[in-house]
């Protein structure tokens, strides 16, 4: 609920949330076949959107006119639609004025979905490279999950944790990493000091 909190908030978004929980409700049976059917037409629409962008191109003698109304620099070179929408400035629908190939990839998805496509293919396009690295982490730290950290450590001895880890650490000492990522105030940047230290 509070993703301040999460360790991984980038990947644990509430507009992904039921495309994460959806399949896994279906399967003990608490989410409907309807349910399941809007969530997966959901990520087919998302899918088909985010490749239009990624494709669409943006000459700069169609984009640099109105690239200097916003307030936005000029190009130089043509780009495609996706390296437009990196620049916070932009969104994604001031940016279909460009692309009448991308507007008709809009119009195509259904009304009940429409808004909730748009905004998804945005997130993850504006923080692509953010999600790709905190997944990475997130693989990184799975694979050393039973890394076995000693009974004994003085965990305020490492400074490169937060205050509140060491304080943490030394209350509850977990067995592995994988306990100590699962604590409250240990942050991933916390278990990768732990798992520099530990995963020899």
């Amino acid at each position: 609920m509070f993703t301040s909190r999460a360790e991984y908030r980038i990947l644990l978004r509430q507009d992904n949330a039921d495309q994460r929980l959806t399949p896994l409700s279906y399967a003990i049976g608490l989410a409907s076949d309807e349910r399941m059917r809007r969530v997966e037409a959901k990520q087919h629409f998302a899918a088909e959107l985010k490749s239009a962008v990624e494709h669409a191109p943006v000459l700069p003698s169609v984009a640099n006119e109105w690239l200097a109304c916003r307030q936005s620099a000029p190009l130089s070179q043509r780009v495609t639609l996706a390296s437009l929408l990196l620049r916070p400035e932009l969104g994604l629908e001031e940016l279909l004025e460009l692309s009448p190939e991308t507007a008709a990839a809009v119009q195509a998805v259904p009304d009940t979905l429409r808004d909730e496509v748009k905004h998804e293919v945005e997130t993850v396009v504006k923080y692509q490279r953010y999600i790709e690295k905190e997944q990475e982490v997130a693989n990184r730290i799975l694979k050393f999950e039973d890394i076995a950290l000693p009974a004994d450590f003085d965990y305020f001895s490492l400074t490169a944790l937060s205050y509140e880890c060491r304080e943490k650490l030394n209350r509850y000492r977990p067995s592995t990493i994988g306990q100590a990522s699962r604590i409250s105030g240990v942050s991933p940047a916390d278990v990768s000091v732990l798992l520099l230290t530990f995963a020899r």
